[in-house]
């Protein structure tokens, strides 16, 4: 199995490169996918969202209400804090299931995580770090068009992310995803061919995804047969 990590900027077009990668043989892990799974009504993450930030975090169908969590956390720090440590271990042990199904295949798995810089690049043990690039303008138009958010609200959003500068300094290679299909296609296709050339995960990489699992699974109980 091949590790390899995919980032970028919000409104940078993560997805489109992500599915343009799984058309040519990549197994993608996405890291947002599985938050919004874990959140679904009915699931334990849920449940624990709103007892403690309160049922205003439910929508009247019994679903997170993101934008109004967003809300509670997005200018407060220590309720940024506590959502993270609610969210981020059960998150970190499904991506590390995910991952961990493809050990023994030849497979190039794709890390799709949107705070891979922001966590430490090299934390996930990829082989390497992709990052989708797109001028802050490019993104803010699509936010504004695409999800619907004020301009504002876009460049407030992106604020709070590492610069763009930071995350391509950490990038063994940028995809430039701010002009036509037909350029990124180009590039998708060469971006393929190289991540096929590159190391694959040791045991010793993947140690870490073990560890996690291991960390946030409650304890066997003991044989006592």
């Amino acid at each position: 199995m091949i590790l390899v990590g995919l980032t970028g900027g919000i409104g940078a077009g993560k997805s489109t490169v992500s599915t343009g990668l799984v058309a040519r043989g990549a197994v993608l892990v996405d890291a947002d996918a599985v938050t919004r799974e874990l959140q679904r009504a009915g699931q334990p993450m849920l449940a624990e969202l709103a007892a403690h930030f309160g049922d205003d975090v439910l929508t009247a169908a019994g679903e997170l209400d993101r934008a109004t969590l967003a809300g509670l956390v997005f200018n407060d720090p220590e309720r940024l804090k506590e959502l993270n440590k609610l969210v981020h271990p059960p998150i970190n042990r499904e991506i590390a299931r995910r991952t961990l199904a493809h050990r023994a295949t030849d497979r190039v798995v794709l890390l799709d995580i949107p705070l891979l810089v922001e966590g430490g690049d090299r934390r996930y043990n990829t082989a390497a770090n992709i990052v989708v690039d797109t001028p802050v303008d490019v993104a803010v138009e699509r936010l504004v068009t695409h999800r619907g958010m004020s301009e504002a609200d876009a460049r407030a959003r992106m604020a709070r992310q590492v610069t763009r500068e930071e995350r391509l300094a950490k990038a063994d290679r940028v995809i430039d995803n701010g002009g036509p299909t037909a350029a990124l296609d180009a590039q998708l296709d060469e971006l393929w061919r190289w991540m096929q050339t590159l190391t694959p995960a040791t045991d010793d990489d993947l140690a870490p995804y073990e560890q996690r699992i291991a960390e946030t699974d409650p304890p066997p109980a003991d044989d006592v047969s």
